[in-house]
């Protein structure tokens, strides 16, 4: 056995080995800025052309370092939190989220009127007439207070993706006003004028500048910029836009985006390896796995199981890290497709299905610039191939799949089978490992690899327990658990048998605890706890 073994880990290891797990800091960044341009129904690329855009204007306006760099990373930051109300803006939309996003590009910064009229003319495109009004009526009855809540939560998520990046205070705190006017009237919490980061009320402008010129051209953004000087806008910023912005787009060529991006970093390029690296790409397990309450955790446990499985097959630490580390960013292409396919309870439409075997190449295409992270990247958007040909999205087959996806399939499988779906209950362990067995037989899984995440599986190490995060208690952190994966206060508390009121409070204390305000952030700061496990 101890032979077997051997051969299994110098043949596993011939494909897994990476050039290097060093990685900047800055092409982190600017990678998870592609998927949320994706999430935010954006092409790619949206969020690096506001970088160039808002920082060519910001130094035409003298701004010294400090700011730029804010500016730097809040451009490519801002909409990383997206996936955080994902669920319910499926639910208020018909279903796709993105598609609503899309169309809303142009008038978030808007006047309440245009708002309306817009959400009246496009919410729910396409779908029966009956049902574009009961969606409409919907949006009108929940208001302010929805909108206000979806904001917020966006806001505290990307604030905690900024914070596990290691990214300074000033920008932290920026990211809190992404959706605050000028003159008072924005969200979440009707910041106004000064009270407003520099920063933010250049990157709002920035944003818009681009989404309006690419739909209606230098003129509908100038249109629009007089319009909103100081009622969304600051005028100050408005006026050096007006003066500076075309020529500066003029200089963006799209082609090199990337490059360009990269290379206009205010600051010191930071390489992040060993455990900064490691925290860095959970923020993609963090966007990818907050999209769905059946996903949430999803990527950090895979990553576990594939990484003790690797080292089941005899496989040396740099290469099992590798194998962990892909764990962590293989889900991150689901940014693109619409929760009202993630959450169906329904069989899939061929189309449906389609838009599920693009998200691995849409992992491939969010990782594939970030220099460092190429073995990792052909092992993440390989999860879902299967030996006989039948995966996505290449449709290779046998010695073509990197052997390290195959650990990550199994281990993906795994996981997936002993979680609940839309469509089905979990399945308990012996019954998953059944399955698994069965994957083997038909030939789409390795033998090799499920056996060794079933051990991986079933022999994790058992830590004794340590004092939760921000001092909760074990109440405090069943409720938060229940939360996170989408009960309600009703439901907590039937399956605590308390009272729905003392289920309230509870979620009151423990926001005040962990420094949230929506149940999104709230999420997140358990999952990034391992508090869902």
């Amino acid at each position: 056995m101890k032979g077997r073994t051997c051969f299994l880990a110098r043949r596993y290891q011939r494909a897994i080995r990476p050039q290097s797990l060093t990685v900047s800091r800055c092409e982190i960044v600017a990678s998870l800025s592609l998927a949320a341009d994706i999430g935010m129904g954006q092409p790619t690329g949206q969020s690096l052309r506001t970088c160039l855009l808002a920082l060519g204007v910001a130094r035409e306006m003298g701004l010294g370092e400090p700011d730029l760099q804010d500016i730097f990373y809040l451009s490519l930051l801002r909409f990383v939190g997206c996936n955080a109300h994902a669920e319910h803006d499926a639910a208020v939309t018909g279903g796709n989220e993105m598609a609503f996003r899309r169309g809303m590009a142009t008038v978030i910064s808007g006047e309440p009127a245009e708002l309306a009229s817009h959400i009246v003319r496009n919410l729910g495109a396409g779908l029966p007439a009956t049902t574009r009004v009961r969606l409409v009526a919907g949006a009108f009855a929940a208001g302010s207070k929805d909108a206000r809540q979806t904001i917020a939560a966006s806001c505290e998520v990307a604030q905690l993706i900024a914070s596990r990046l290691g990214l300074g205070a000033s920008l932290v705190r920026a990211l809190g006003y992404s959706g605050e006017f000028w003159n008072g009237k924005g969200l979440p919490n009707g910041a106004s004028a000064e009270a407003i980061p520099l920063s933010s009320r250049i990157v709002n402008v920035a944003r818009d500048v681009d989404v309006l010129s690419k739909v209606g051209g230098r003129q509908l953004a100038e249109d629009v910029l007089r319009k909103r000087r100081g009622r969304a806008y600051d005028p100050t910023v408005v006026d050096a836009f007006t003066q500076h912005a075309w020529s500066i787009r003029e200089g963006i060529e799209e082609g090199s985006l990337w490059d360009q991006v990269v290379e206009a970093d205010p600051g010191v390029s930071i390489p992040l390896a060993g455990d900064r690296l490691t925290a860095a790409l959970k923020c993609y397990a963090d966007l990818a796995d907050i999209k769905c309450r059946f996903t949430r955790a999803h990527s950090p446990a895979v990553s576990d199981i594939a990484r003790r499985a690797a080292t089941n097959l005899g496989l040396d630490p740099e290469a099992a890290a590798a194998i962990g580390a892909a764990g962590l960013v293989q889900e991150i292409g689901k940014t693109g497709i619409p929760n009202g396919i993630l959450d169906s309870a329904q069989a899939l439409t061929p189309g449906q299905r389609e838009s599920i075997r693009l998200s691995t190449y849409l992992t491939h295409t969010t990782l594939a610039r970030c220099h460092g992270l190429e073995a990792i990247n052909a092992l993440a958007c390989a999860h879902h191939e299967r030996l006989y040909g039948s995966g996505y999205h290449r449709g290779v087959t046998g010695d073509q799949i990197p052997a390290g996806a195959r650990i990550l399939a199994a281990a993906d499988a795994l996981k997936a089978m002993t979680s609940d779906r839309p469509w089905r209950p979990r399945f308990a362990p012996d019954e998953a490992a059944r399955r698994l067995g069965a994957e083997v037989k038909s030939g789409k899984l390795g033998h090799d690899a499920v056996d060794a995440v079933l051990a991986a599986a079933g022999h994790a190490a058992q830590t004794p327990r340590q004092a939760w995060p921000a001092g909760l208690s074990d109440r405090e952190v069943d409720v938060l658990k229940l939360i996170s994966l989408g009960g309600t206060n009703r439901e907590v508390a039937e399956k605590l048998f308390i009272s729905p009121k003392t289920v309230g409070r509870h979620v009151e204390n423990i926001y005040g605890k962990i420094g949230v305000t929506t149940r999104p952030a709230a999420t997140l700061f358990a999952m990034q706890h391992h508090l869902l496990s």
